[in-house]
């Protein structure tokens, strides 16, 4: 028999042709134990990139992927564990209210979240904005967490998918991150290794989103609906807008404040909207409810009643975190400045691109430009004024929270990506369903 060789294997996909289960196993082996160099990864990736998978080459790179590492068991959890996952975006907070509104219906909610790279911000990053809240805890103590309060956010142990952080520094650096087959895979394996029983997917789509078409987030939210049933996960995606920050806060510290107003029943519209649809079909998945509207009473009744609130409560200080977060958000860190943007006319706000505000954000510290970098927990933006709003000239459009003085060319940025019109309609915020 034939000694198998990557540059075959790279030679199969640059030419179009289908990789079998044997190839893709040599593939993430090799990219494990380090016998397939960097450059013949990239190689492939490339390839793949120009080239596509098939439903069953997705779904066997996922598969390969999960099987590189650890997996988590949590069928001592008792009930269907239900998860979320986002594709990333600016200002979006949604994990958070999310996970509590769902818990308190009874269904629970392992959560394994990431941190924050460029202009979109990591869950676990918002959640270190609390004092003392613990993202690493050990397997045994998120299995009984979940099982006593419903719910916990956590980080990802490095033994799971390590195959998928090798290939993802690569993908960064090979510019190769916007493929479908290698996002699909990417999120999928981490998901199925973190041991959910089901799943629904938050798939971005505009501006401040990977897939900046709805053609192109249509089409993976279909590829990573499909992985996700062709190994007998439950599983389906929302997509929904990211042409606008998510919500009006965008920033650490003022993320978790945000997200307890959701809790408490306040905050803005758009938020709660997108957190009610996506914990609706969760609780739908988690068997609490057969219909959407019968799922989303659900839902509002348990923020109308303050159970969402204590079991976001209950989670912090399970985790190590100061719970007075909840009534006094100036426990955690605040910002020495603060300035109001003026609009510089009237009339109706028609664009407020979600990326570059994001950027805007990261360089006041927010948020990451390299992985080791330093958070500022403290500075970020709080829009007044979003897409359809009229605006007065020299009314506020935001507020900038910063801890240095000069912030001019933080200014210049948002000048540059705020336009003001005499007319603009409200985006939706749902745009499409894929079970």
């Amino acid at each position: 028999m034939k000694k198998m060789r990557m540059v075959d294997v790279i030679d199969q996909k640059r030419n179009g042709k289908e990789l079998s289960d044997e190839e893709i196993q040599f593939f993430v082996d090799g990219v494990v134990n380090g016998s397939v160099p960097d450059y013949q990864i990239s190689a492939l990736l490339m390839s793949i990139y120009f080239q596509d998978m098939t439903d069953r080459e997705r779904a066997s790179l996922t598969m390969k992927m999960m099987e590189s590492g650890e997996h988590l068991d949590l069928s001592d959890i008792p009930g269907i564990k239900v998860d979320k996952h986002s594709t990333g975006g600016v200002g979006d907070k949604v994990s958070l209210p999310l996970a509590a509104v769902v818990a308190a219906v009874g269904i629970p909610v392992p959560m394994i979240s990431g941190r924050g790279l460029g202009h979109t911000g990591g869950t676990l990053d918002k959640l270190e904005a609390i004092p003392g809240y613990q993202i690493e805890i050990s397997d045994e103590a998120f299995i009984n967490q979940v099982s006593k309060e419903k719910l916990a956010i956590i980080g990802a142990t490095g033994g799971i998918a390590p195959a998928d952080k090798k290939i993802y520094a690569l993908r960064d650096v090979t510019d190769t991150v916007d493929s479908i087959p290698l996002i699909a895979s990417s999120i999928m394996s981490k998901k199925i290794a973190s041991g959910t029983d089901a799943l629904v997917i938050d798939v971005k789509t505009g501006s401040g989103a990977f897939m900046k078409t709805l053609e192109d987030s249509t089409a993976l939210a279909t590829a990573l609906v499909e992985i996700g049933k062709s190994v007998g996960m439950d599983c389906m995606a929302v997509i929904s807008d990211m042409n606008q920050p998510l919500g009006n806060k965008i920033g650490n510290s003022l993320e978790i404040e945000e997200s307890i107003d959701i809790l408490k029943n306040k905050g803005p519209e758009d938020l709660r909207e997108l957190v009610l649809t996506l914990g609706s079909y969760m609780v739908i998945l988690g068997g609490k409810a057969e219909k959407f509207d019968e799922a989303k009473q659900l839902l509002e009744e348990a923020i109308e009643s303050g159970a969402a609130l204590d079991r976001f409560r209950a989670m912090i200080k399970a985790q190590g975190g100061d719970e007075t977060v909840i009534e006094d958000y100036s426990i955690m860190p605040q910002a020495q400045y603060k300035f109001e943007l003026p609009a510089l006319k009237s009339g109706v706000v028609a664009k407020l691109t979600a990326d570059e505000i994001g950027i805007a954000s990261m360089m006041l510290g927010g948020g990451r430009q390299k992985a080791g970098d330093q958070l500022d927990y403290a500075v970020g933006i709080e829009l007044h004024k979003k897409i359809g709003d009229k605006v007065e000239k020299d009314e506020s459009l935001m507020t900038i929270y910063s801890n240095r003085e000069d912030i001019e060319d933080i200014k210049s940025l948002i000048y540059d990506n705020v336009e003001i019109a005499e007319r603009a309609e409200k985006p939706q915020m749902i745009y499409k369903i894929i079970k």
